[in-house]
């Protein structure tokens, strides 16, 4: 990756850095730690949806995955969570192949490839609320040891610049991956499978290369979402609302793009706690549910009017002919 590419990432991760200290408030390091969770699992969605136009309804399946392991591997064997981080990343990336090997074997594309990971993630759901050892419905409890060897900081900000560090290396490896041969192939695949195919790209190699990792970036965020609550249960870690969230992300922000997930998930998590708080006070509590109109809204306004994304319509806005000294437009 060339300087200029990395110049982009680097002013971002400063400035994202520098927020917390700034901030005295809780609650706003609360909402920017979970923010950067949601970017990461987009960022993991971007890598298979944005990048080889293979649209996932069931990410919640890898970070239910990765969530489930950071917290049983501390529970149950004893792991440390730096060591049981990437276990869970690899346990999240195998589950990705393997759902992947079926379908993508299968021929399955489209609408079809995205009920099936929709179905493997409530699969695992009822499964995880059923069994035993995950805890069952009443939930599995990671223990509270405020300690930097067992990744639980005393200062929340330790645990948001930790988060940001695996944000920065996914969006590093999006950019590599956007400059590789490896990502020309995705993005031939995502244009026209059949051409691809028909050009010599091993098409199923491809695709299961791409939902590993996809998978396996998700995985990190939901073990990260883990340790930052210490309890788990199956309707959070495998529940659709992080599969809507990592979709509407990258839709938002800009599909196929480095920085898309990242910015719809702060556009979208912004203005869904912005609208929470303005209408809370205008009708005097909680306005349950108004989070899911508001990004309702921004996903209609963004397939109508911006479909490249706040990305895309930020470049053309700056891009946009200005008109000539006589007020006629340039040719």
């Amino acid at each position: 990756m060339t300087g200029s590419a990395r110049l982009p990432i680097l002013l971002a991760v400063i400035v994202l850095a520098l927020l917390p200290l700034g901030a005295t408030s809780n609650t706003l390091l609360n909402f920017m730690t979970f923010a950067l969770i949601v970017a990461l699992a987009a960022q993991g969605w971007n890598l298979l949806g944005g990048y080889g136009g293979q649209f996932s309804f069931g990410h919640a399946a890898f970070f239910g995955m990765g969530a489930y392991a950071m917290g049983l591997l501390q529970v149950r064997f004893g792991l440390n969570p730096w060591a049981a981080m990437p276990v869970a990343m690899l346990l999240g990336a195998a589950v990705g192949w393997a759902i992947g090997f079926l379908a993508f074997r299968a021929r399955l594309r489209g609408a079809y490839f995205a009920l099936v990971t929709l179905a493997f993630a409530e699969v695992f759901r009822i499964l995880a609320n059923a069994w035993a050892f995950t805890g069952a419905a009443a939930g599995l409890l990671v223990p509270l040891k405020l300690q930097a060897a067992n990744m639980q900081f005393e200062d929340k900000r330790l645990f948001y610049w930790l988060v940001l560090a695996f944000v920065a290396g996914a969006l590093v490896l999006t950019a590599e991956l956007a400059r590789s041969r490896f990502g020309a192939r995705l993005v031939a695949l995502r244009e026209n499978e059949d051409a691809a195919r028909a050009l010599g790209v091993d098409t199923l190699r491809v695709k299961l290369a791409a939902i590993t990792l996809s998978a396996g970036v998700t995985a990190a965020a939901g073990g990260l979402y883990a340790q930052k609550s210490l309890y788990l249960d199956a309707a959070i870690a495998y529940g659709p609302w992080i599969s809507v969230d990592a979709l509407l992300a990258p839709i938002v922000g800009g599909l196929g793009t480095v920085f898309g997930p990242l910015i719809g998930a702060l556009a979208l998590l912004g203005l869904g706690e912005l609208s929470k708080m303005a209408l809370g006070n205008l009708f005097g509590g909680a306005v349950p549910g108004i989070d899911l109109i508001v990004f309702g809204i921004l996903l209609i306004l963004a397939v109508a009017f911006a479909p490249r994304g706040l990305l895309g319509l930020f470049d053309r806005l700056i891009r946009r002919p200005r008109p000539a000294e006589g007020g006629e437009a340039t040719p």
